[in-house]
């Protein structure tokens, strides 16, 4: 969630009650063609009565996601996608991910709405189902939908290449699966793009300047991709400044002055066609302060604000980590958005209703629960109540952090620790 949190979980994406899950040992090629299947799913109805159906489905050359620990993933988020053996209903690949629409319900808007959310997967060998599961705060599943693909299905739509100049920024030497992250433009004119790849390279910098991605760069691929906008800046609907960019993105989401979002996925996904990518950050050419973050859907930053580059870290927390909003305010419109019984799916986050395998292996013995604030040197990690919007009842690990403010240049010790475990996950 933006200058919000983006929901995210340390709990393992599984699919309930089938046979068994991909064997440990067994090749991605055994299974999975060297191809992408992308499936474009609107999930709508009302808050009452949730929907899930699909728009189309795609075909695209290439696969550039993880090769390994298939069936199963770390962070299950809000919405679940599995993909499972038709013929034996083994979990062959699991993926978690969030939506602004999971966020929508929760404001309990009485109006039907619909929102664009397009999933991408490996290409099936043989016949499959991809179930696509919402939840709601309390890891209810309140909608679901399964889908059967099949290799020879005449109807997957072959998707062509968008054709966009791709200019890297920064390719890393791993010799294993690396992480493609694709860097998009919004509200940057064609004269602008050497501006675009200026603030594509500052956004880099600043998330490796950040630990542990530093220590980790060789395991990424940063990547710019050149979509010309009409309009310069973003669309300002407080103001009535409505702009004419590739994938609409505006400020004032669910009424937050700061909440930078784009409904278009489709044509965010679109422009990527062709493209190797599994992550998503797209640059607004704007002065304004804001931004948002959705796990395993993109980051979208401002650029021209002197908070440029803490804001694009947090918000890459967001949507690469996973990480929830450590800051808390009164009248926070979210601020309701984890039941005190539950544990949040965010790894920097509790209510201690299931601690177990966040961050309680970095907290010293006898550190006092609820830590202190003013006592925050002695206890660096710890349980600081206060986080996710709400003053009380949810505990972050560290008194400041860079998913908290913006005038600290680290993420905390448990931030660092959930980061690390992803990215050593999707890459050996």
């Amino acid at each position: 969630m933006g200058i919000r949190a983006s929901v995210c979980a340390l709990i393992v994406v599984a699919c309930a009650g089938v046979p068994g899950v991909h064997a440990a040992g067994a090749a991605f090629s055994d299974t999975f063609a060297d191809s992408t299947l992308r499936i474009d799913y609107i999930l709508g109805g009302t808050v009452q009565s949730p929907d899930v159906s699909v728009a189309r489905v795609s075909g695209l050359d290439g696969w550039s996601g993880r090769r390994n620990n298939l069936g199963r993933y770390p962070l299950a988020g809000n919405i679940g996608v599995t993909v499972t053996d038709r013929g034996t209903g083994d979990t062959l690949y699991a993926y978690g991910m969030s939506s602004l629409y999971s966020e929508w319900l929760e404001l309990k808007d009485s109006v039907a709405r619909a929102y664009e959310c397009p999933v991408i997967i490996p290409r099936p060998r043989r016949d499959a189902v991809v179930t696509l599961q919402v939840r709601d705060s309390r890891h209810r599943t309140i909608a679901e939908h399964r889908l059967p693909v099949s290799p020879t299905d005449v109807l997957v739509r072959r998707k062509s290449p968008a054709g966009y100049a791709v200019t890297p920024i920064h390719t890393g030497s791993y010799s294993g699966v690396k992480i493609p992250v694709a860097i998009l433009p919004e509200g940057f004119t064609a004269q602008q793009t050497d501006s675009f790849h200026i603030y594509a390279k500052r956004a880099v910098e600043a998330i490796f300047a950040h630990e542990p991605f530093g220590k980790y760069r060789e395991r990424f691929d940063f990547f710019a991709v050149d979509v010309p906008s009409r309009d310069s800046d973003v669309s300002h609907p407080a103001t009535g400044d409505w702009r004419d960019t590739p994938f609409g993105s505006h400020f004032s989401t669910f009424m937050e002055p700061r909440y930078l979002t784009t409904s278009n996925l489709f044509d965010v996904h679109d422009a990527l066609a062709g493209t190797p990518y599994q992550h998503i950050i797209i640059l607004a050419n704007t002065a304004t302060y804001g931004g948002g973050g959705i796990f395993n859907s993109y980051t979208l930053t401002n650029t021209g604000n002197p908070e440029f580059k803490p804001v694009v870290v947090h918000e890459f927390g967001h949507s690469f980590g996973g990480l929830g909003d450590e800051y808390f305010y009164e009248n926070d419109v979210f601020s309701d958005i984890y039941p005190a019984d539950v544990e949040p799916w965010e790894p920097n986050l509790t209510t201690l209703a299931d601690f177990h395998g966040k961050w309680e292996n970095l907290i010293a013995p006898g550190t006092p629960v609820p830590t202190p604030s003013d006592r925050a040197k002695d206890y660096p990690v710890g349980l600081y109540e206060g986080g996710g919007y709400s003053f009380k009842g949810i505990f972050r690990p560290a008194d400041r952090c860079r998913m908290r403010v913006n005038d600290i240049d680290a993420f905390c010790p448990a931030c660092r620790q959930a980061i690390e475990r992803l990215i050593i996950f999707l890459t050996e």
